[in-house]
């Protein structure tokens, strides 16, 4: 089975509990999920089985929609309800217009400090062990980009929005400066992943789902999995060399669908439509070179 699965996570378990989760009910022994989802958090994750998890970095870096809970008045150690509790501030008297006003302003591009509390890796271990220690290491703040943030209610201390942002963005961190550009601290407080690139909660799996679903909702062909990526159908006389890996010309290999000079990969496949690898332009947009090659 090579296949992109779809869960729906449920609270307090870590993504690796899922993954592995996953890998006991459908009985394979090759697993990866494309981005970590907290313990706190809920919500969609694409889990990749077997041959599948060689899509996980053309996944990974799709953009990510969550419904968030932020609590104003309170800040914690790892900027989420999971922490313990460093500071605390009235907000009895703060507005709903300097808020939403405060939360539209970090729209755009914007610089994050990851927080300590994260599996980003230093010296390969993740931060979040040098936390537990009290061991603070220098992160080096990067850019993300908040695409769109929408306001669904402000009922404070809590306030509940809905953000699309770049891969890479700590929704902990957003409501953490937002807090601080307030002035009365915060901290995330709940948290569900929507979406994933094309991909949506809606159409996720619970476990208990999974155990008796066959294809269908929630369980996609790695063509599938992969359907937002430009296609290309190359001749017959082509296809033995591509599933060795051979770079093709891309004026003489067939028609495509999708501007393949920008895309982040193409899928290569067969003149039957089965897909044979994932390449990549270059030489000024007429090669086409394998990445990943599946026969």
């Amino acid at each position: 089975m090579d296949a992109v699965i779809s869960i729906n996570k449920p609270r307090d378990i870590t993504s690796q509990d899922a993954v592995t989760r996953v890998k006991r009910i459908l009985k394979v022994k090759k697993a990866g999920h494309t981005g970590t989802l907290d313990p706190m958090a809920t919500g969609l994750m694409l889990v990749c089985i077997n041959r599948a998890t060689r899509l996980a970095s053309y996944l990974s870096g799709l953009d990510k929609e969550y419904r968030a809970v932020m609590k104003l008045g309170e800040t914690t150690d790892t900027q989420d309800a999971y922490g313990r509790v460093i500071e605390k501030a009235a907000t009895a008297g703060l507005g709903a217009g300097v808020v939403e006003e405060t939360l539209r302003s970090f729209r755009g591009r914007i610089l994050q400090h990851p927080p300590m509390f994260s599996a980003l890796k230093h010296k390969g271990r993740p931060l979040y062990e040098y936390a537990r220690k009290g061991i603070d290491v220098e992160r080096r703040t990067r850019e993300v980009n908040i695409h769109a943030l929408d306001i669904l209610s402000i009922d404070l201390p809590f306030v509940t929005f809905l953000v699309r942002c770049s891969s890479g963005t700590y929704i902990r961190t957003l409501c953490h400066d937002a807090g601080r550009k307030l002035g009365t601290g915060a901290h995330l407080s709940g948290l569900e992943r929507t979406a994933i690139g094309p991909f949506k909660v809606s159409d996720s799996l619970s476990f208990e789902e999974l155990k008796t679903t066959g294809a269908g909702k929630g369980v996609y062909t790695m063509d599938e999995a992969l359907s937002w990526l430009p296609e290309l159908r190359i001749n017959e006389t082509l296809v033995r060399g591509v599933t060795h890996g051979t770079p093709v010309r891309a004026d003489i290999a067939g028609g495509f669908a999708g501007d393949i000079k920008t895309a982040p990969g193409i899928r290569i496949k067969s003149p039957q439509g089965e897909l044979l690898a994932i390449g990549r332009v270059s030489d000024g947009g007429n090669i086409i070179r394998m990445k990943v090659v599946f026969a």
